[in-house]
Formats: C-alpha cells, sequence, structure tokens
C-alpha cells in the first residue's frame, strides 16, 4: 500500500509538486507538508462542489423556466374559454332574437293565410249564391213561360166558349192586341233577367279572378315560409350540435336529459306552445304548422340541453393558473407501493389552501375523513352524478349542504395517502370512475 502511494506521489508530482504551509508563531515556526495525493483530493473536491452547485443552479432554473411556461399557457387557455364562452353567450343571444323574429313573421304569415282563406270562403259563398240566383231567374222564366202557355191556351179555351154561346167572339185585332201586350211584358221580364245575369256573371268573374290573385300570393308566401324556416333549422343545427356531441363524450343520453329536464319544469313557455289554427272552413294539415312546431321543439330541446349541461360537472375544480396537473386517469406507478394500479382521477399540484370549487350545483353526499382520501368531499349531482375531492387541508361544507357551480368547499392539502400537496379529484356515474377530462373539454367545447 505505502509502495501504491509513493509511485502516486512520484507521478503527481511532476504536475502537483510537493507543497510546504508555513505556520509561524510568536517563538517558532511550524509547516505543513502538502503531498501530490493530498493536493489532488482537495482539488477534486473543490471541483466536485463546483459541479455540484452548478448542476442543481441548472436545475433549480429549468423548474422556473418550465413553471413560468405552463402558467402562462394556462393563462392563454383561461383566456381562450372566457373569449369562447362571450363568443358562444353572443351566438346565443343572436340565435334567439332571429328565433323571435321569425316565429313573429311566422305569425303575422299566419293571419294573413288565415285572412286569405277567409276571403275565399267568402268568394266560394258569393259564388254559390250567384249560382242560385241564377237557377231562381232561370227557374222563374221558365214558369213565366209555363204561365204564358197556360194562359194562351185558356184565352183559347175562353174564345171558344164564347164563340159557341154567344155566336161572336172577339176580333183578329183585339186578340193580336192582347198577345203584344203579354209579349211585352215577357220581354221585360227577361230583359230584367239578362241583366241580372250579367251582373251575376261580372260579380263571379271578379271573385274568380281575386281567388287566383290570392292563390299567388299564398305560393310567395308558401316560399319565403320555406326560407324562414330553412335559416331557423340550419341556425338550430349549429346550436344543437355541439350540445349533443358534450352529452355523448360525457355519456349522458339526450332523452334522458329532456326528459329530467322537462319534468323539472313548472310550466311550459308560451312561446314554445305547438300552433293550432281552427277556421270554419275545412282546411287540411298544414306543413308549415308542422314545420313550425317541429323548429318550436327543437328549440325547447336547446333550453333543455343547455339547461343540462348546467348541471354537469364541465367547470375545473381550481383554477388553471394556480395548479398544475401531475397525474391523469388510468394506469399508473403507484408513487408509495411502486406497483402498477388503476388512478380513478385527476392529480393537481399547487400552495396548501389553494381553493377548491365544486364543479356543479349538487347536495353534499360527504364531507370528513375517509382512509386515503384524507378530507374527502363527496357532492351528488344530477343523472347519478358524483364528483371526490381529496386530501383536502380544510373542508368548507357540511354534508346534507346546497351547493353551487364555483362555490368554495375547501382548500387543498395533503391529507391521507399523499406524497405532496394536491387535489385529487373524481368524477363517478353510478358508482363508476369515469375520466374527469372528458367533462372539463366538454365544458371548453360549448362554453
Amino acid at each position: 500500500m505505502k509502495r501504491l502511494l509513493v509511485r502516486v506521489n512520484q507521478r503527481l508530482e511532476r504536475v502537483l509538486p510537493e507543497q510546504r504551509l508555513f505556520l509561524r508563531s510568536d517563538n517558532t515556526t511550524r509547516f505543513v507538508r502538502l503531498r501530490p495525493t493530498s493536493q489532488a483530493m482537495g482539488i477534486g473536491a473543490v471541483t466536485l462542489f463546483f459541479a455540484w452547485g452548478v448542476i442543481a443552479t441548472s436545475v433549480l432554473l429549468m423548474d422556473v423556466i418550465g413553471s413560468g411556461s405552463l402558467r402562462d399557457q394556462a393563462l392563454r387557455e383561461q383566456a381562450n374559454y372566457e373569449q369562447r364562452l362571450n363568443q358562444l353567450a353572443g351566438e346565443r343571444d343572436a340565435r334567439a332574437t332571429e328565433a323571435e323574429a321569425a316565429q313573429a313573421r311566422f305569425s303575422e304569415a299566419m293571419a294573413r293565410i288565415s285572412e286569405m282563406q277567409m276571403q275565399l270562403l267568402a268568394s266560394e259563398e258569393r259564388r254559390l249564391e250567384l249560382e242560385t240566383g241564377i237557377d231562381a231567374i232561370h227557374n222563374t222564366v221558365r214558369r213565366i213561360t209555363r204561365e204564358r202557355d197556360e194562359a194562351r191556351a185558356r184565352l183559347a179555351d175562353a174564345t171558344s166558349t164564347l164563340e159557341a154561346e154567344t155566336g161572336s167572339a172577339r176580333t183578329v185585332s183585339d186578340r193580336n192586341r192582347d198577345n203584344e201586350e203579354m209579349l211585352d211584358y215577357l220581354l221585360a221580364a227577361m230583359d230584367r233577367a239578362s241583366r241580372h245575369t250579367h251582373d251575376l256573371g261580372v260579380s263571379a268573374e271578379q271573385a274568380t279572378n281575386q281567388a287566383r290573385h290570392l292563390a299567388i300570393e299564398n305560393e310567395l308566401l308558401k316560399d319565403r315560409n320555406h326560407m324562414i324556416f330553412t335559416q331557423l333549422e340550419e341556425a338550430l343545427d349549429t346550436v344543437i350540435a355541439p350540445l349533443e356531441r358534450v352529452f355523448r363524450s360525457a355519456g349522458v343520453s339526450t332523452d334522458q336529459i329532456r326528459r329530467l329536464v322537462r319534468q323539472g319544469a313548472s310550466s311550459q313557455s308560451a312561446s314554445l306552445r305547438p300552433i293550432a289554427i281552427s277556421t270554419s272552413g275545412v282546411m287540411g294539415p298544414s306543413q308549415d304548422i308542422a314545420r313550425a312546431n317541429d323548429i318550436l321543439n327543437r328549440m325547447a330541446d336547446v333550453d333543455a340541453y343547455r339547461k343540462g349541461v348546467d348541471r354537469l360537472p364541465v367547470a375545473r375544480p381550481v383554477s388553471a393558473g394556480a395548479v398544475r396537473q401531475t397525474s391523469g386517469f388510468g394506469m399508473r406507478r403507484h408513487p408509495l407501493t411502486g406497483r402498477n394500479t388503476m388512478h380513478n382521477g385527476l392529480d393537481w399540484a399547487g400552495p396548501r389552501g389553494t381553493p377548491i370549487s365544486a364543479t356543479a350545483d349538487g347536495v353534499v353526499k360527504q364531507a370528513g375523513r375517509q382512509g386515503g382520501y384524507g378530507n374527502l368531499v363527496i357532492i351528488q349531482h344530477e343523472f347519478g352524478i358524483e364528483t371526490y375531492y381529496a386530501h383536502l387541508t380544510s373542508i368548507d361544507v357540511r354534508a346534507g349542504q346546497r351547493v353551487s357551480r364555483g362555490q368554495r368547499i375547501g382548500g387543498m392539502g395533503t391529507t391521507g395517502a399523499s406524497t405532496g400537496v394536491h387535489l385529487h379529484y373524481e368524477v363517478r356515474i353510478n358508482g363508476r370512475p369515469v375520466n374527469p377530462i372528458t367533462y372539463i373539454r366538454a365544458g371548453q367545447n360549448v362554453f
């Protein structure tokens, strides 16, 4: 061993010659011999110390830069989220205004249609009256003709009887004068009947022209209604499609949404009642009315979907700028046991006491300590959905309390089976864990 040290000293002495450190006191002078190996060990120790300092500083700077980038990204996502919310709110208001204007135009159109139908019925009644009058005139002419023939026959019989009894008869001129008077009477009656018939024909022609104009206006009105209905249907498709995607991605049936929301409504809005028109005439089923009622039903579906989205846990339980996500939903290596296990929720890390908010309206089912969850709050929502908020440092609600979306329910902590300050967040449907990020992304797609 000594020989090895001697050889090492000899080799190092070329680079690091032996040094002596003199220590002088009042009466004596001493020195310390620094061999090449001692110098090499000291230099190595100083080098390792400086290398460790450089590496630690680099790691710290990278952590700070990464945290700043995540914070900036979270702020940008929050700004985009709010901008999208404002944009969709404006679009929703614009679609509602267009729907109200279209409904007003539709009501005006239906009123005009009813008026035109009444006019058509009135013209039909006048035509029937004209036909009845013409028939009456024809009957009168036939009756007068029949009476004339009967009068002529009676005159001939009377003349024959008079000749037989008296041996004399009226002169030919007398008979001609009587015939002329009868003919004058008949011609005057026929002239009056002809003029009446002509007036009835003119009135019938006017009624026919008016009915033709009304039919043309009705066709134009149908074309305009078709354009209005098409625009309304396209607007409703634009609104309904993203809402239905939200429910499909969240695993909730749209039929269940409509049924539960409508059961909870106390009364139906007057503006969404089905349209029904009754007239004194005979009118078959109107395609426009059926189409309008279909649009009203879809508008009611939009209102039900909007209320349904308000009841889903689509909000984030923590502010995007104050925390960072550390674990996702799915299989992972457990930080305590080291085994691969199923992680049933999402984890966000942040400062102790970071506010934790309810992600939807609901009723607090449990608020207290529970095993590895530590301080746990469970909120019961609509449609059989529950949300879990675990490892809290404080609980600000109690069991049975009704909470609203965004209401603070506690502070972030590290109680229970936890390796650091974070929130463990779960979403369960009928007791089965599902990926919470599905609901959060669904809310971002809508708002």
